[in-house]
């Protein structure tokens, strides 16, 4: 279980070791590591999804380790409450940066082992505090700089994280 701790209140994961075991490994080293204290959820999107990781509170990209492979065909789906790996359009090019479903995005799933069908790795669903990912879901948000959309007008900010074995 990991909780993450956000300015706008807990939010507590299960983690799908079985079904994900690099993705949640390195889910985990980065949390036991630091990283995700105070990052941003740095992109809201009502109706599709929250993402955070890789932003900090100066909205710099912050640095990340190598990669992980996409374990996307695991059988779990992108649905409301679960938990994502973000990636660029290269299918295992995940690290840091997650997103909270907060629609069912059934689309986001794999089908298959091309770059087009590979989908995004759910990893971990969210037990409790949906009523916080809710109210993040919920922030107004405007565009940062030229290149971020969907960016939260005030912060959403991630102020620790707990792991519990």
């Amino acid at each position: 279980m990991v909780t993450l701790h956000t300015n706008h209140g807990d939010i507590t994961l299960n983690m799908f070791a079985d079904k994900a075991p690099e993705t949640v490994a390195n889910f985990l080293q980065y949390c036991r590591d630091g990283h995700y204290d105070g990052v941003l959820f740095h992109r809201v999107i009502d109706g599709f999804m929250i993402q955070g990781g890789g932003f900090d509170a100066d909205f710099k990209e912050k640095s990340t380790r190598a990669s992980v492979k996409n374990e996307a065909d695991n059988g779990l789906s992108n649905k409301i409450g679960t938990v994502a790996m973000a990636r660029t359009s290269e299918p295992h090019s995940a690290s840091a940066q997650f997103f909270i479903n907060v629609g069912d995005n059934d689309f986001l799933n794999f089908k298959s082992a091309t770059n087009q069908g590979y989908g995004y790795c759910v990893f971990a669903e969210v037990v409790e505090g949906m009523d916080v990912v809710n109210a993040i879901k919920g922030v107004a948000t405007g565009n940062r700089g030229h290149v971020h959309q969907d960016v939260p007008v005030e912060d959403v900010l991630i102020t620790g994280v707990t792991v519990s074995e």
